[in-house]
């Protein structure tokens, strides 16, 4: 398991949802957190949808978020593009 240098919850583990970053003891990527958040879910609704995480977690993930947007972005629009599974 690798850590997200200067992210408390955040970690990447290769093979683990494609190597991308993570909520530590979960499966939930920071990209699905912001894919929430960007169509309109509040951090309560969050932690409501998921409820593994905290809101500090999802504050994290928003951290996160505002230092990796480019790539963030992408994930985001990939996961909406597939639609529902």
């Amino acid at each position: 398991m690798k850590t997200t240098e200067g992210y408390k919850y955040l970690v990447r583990i290769p093979g683990v949802r494609s190597g991308n970053t993570i909520v530590e003891g979960t499966r939930i990527a920071v990209h699905d957190v912001i894919g929430l958040i960007v169509n309109g879910a509040a951090v309560d609704d969050v932690v409501r949808s998921l409820p593994d995480l905290t809101r500090a977690q999802v504050y994290e993930c928003l951290a996160y978020y505002e230092d990796h947007r480019d790539a963030i972005d992408l994930l985001v629009a990939e996961q909406m593009s597939e639609g529902p599974e």
